[in-house]
């Protein structure tokens, strides 16, 4: 149940990514970092659509986090590359080709891989107060050495370290929603009370905005990659450091749990590369209508 509920959550975030892309790729290009990039999403309805689904997928998320482990929901979420390769095979009417079917038997047998050597197992929840201030000190100090990295630089370079914010944001946002979780179900009108609901709703606005700028920035190839990729390192040590989760690590374990990771991260990679990801490229521009034959090639690629 809960990798069908983390997978169902990456499926929707890849249909988010798609449809955010198109509701900010025709914002100004001095937008970045301001309240006018979020003005000028809000009046399209294909952004406020993304929005939506991006509410179902936190839902989702929530759910497998209940259930499960961070350090076990949060890695599969590598899969949104996966989803988001044949969500934009089917909007451009374009084949799958080696490149796509190798990155994604990567990412599954390395995610796969890793889950089966590393077996996650509980650690603490609620985690004391001093192991929280400690993460979360940790991470909004990455959070704003990456902002401040992100302001100057080449495009790529800038939407990977906005990424890398929004990612170690969602990876914090993550940790709150499974503790949440908790108190909603034991009793839920008493949410009010938890500074981690508050906290939450920070991180995850802050996760929002960042992300917006992250797409608005420079390449989907660049900003998906950083988003993919830190989100599950992140949690993964949050899961560890914060709720001291237990990961088998001992003999031959450790060493297979970390090249499992990079098999499933060099998949990310490669499938990042894919000519049907360059569709969503720097200065290219989506089209709300698919395309109406595979003969016809994807903006910017040769016939």
């Amino acid at each position: 149940m809960v990798y069908v509920l983390a997978l169902a959550a990456s499926l929707v975030n890849a249909l988010t990514s798609v449809l955010q892309r198109l509701g900010v790729q025709n914002a100004p290009a001095d937008a970045t970092l301001r309240l006018s990039l979020l003005k000028h999403a809000l009046r399209r309805g294909v952004w406020l659509l993304g929005f939506a689904l991006m509410i179902v997928s936190f839902l989702l998320q929530a759910i497998a986090l209940h259930v499960g482990r961070l350090s076990e929901v949060q890695p599969i979420l590598t899969t949104e590359l996966v989803f988001l390769a044949a969500i934009l095979a089917i909007w451009f009417r374009f084949p799958i080709g080696r490149r796509e079917w190798i990155g994604a038997i990567a990412v599954a047998a390395g995610l796969s891989g890793f889950l089966y050597f590393a077996a996650p197992e509980y650690g603490m929840s609620p985690p004391p107060g001093w192991r929280w201030a400690v993460a979360g000190g940790v991470c909004v100090g990455i959070i704003v050495l990456a902002v401040f990295l992100a302001m100057r630089g080449p495009r790529w370079w800038r939407a990977a370290m906005f990424g890398t914010a929004a990612s170690v944001s969602f990876a914090f946002t993550a940790a709150c929603t499974k503790v949440v979780s908790g108190f909603a179900a034991a009793d839920w009108a008493q949410l009010y009370k938890h500074w981690q609901v508050y906290a939450l709703a920070v991180f995850g606005a802050t996760a929002v905005f960042l992300t917006q700028n992250a797409i608005h920035a420079g390449p989907l190839v660049a900003s998906q990659s950083s988003l993919v990729l830190i989100d599950p390192l992140a949690s993964i040590c949050i899961g560890i450091g914060l709720f001291g989760d237990d990961l088998h690590t001992s003999g031959a374990s450790g060493p297979l749990e970390a090249l499992s990771l990079l098999v499933a991260f060099g998949g990310t990679v490669w499938l990042a590369r894919s000519p049907l990801i360059a569709a969503m490229n720097e200065g290219e521009r989506l089209e709300l209508q698919p395309r109406q034959s595979r003969s016809e090639p994807l903006p910017g690629t040769a016939r």
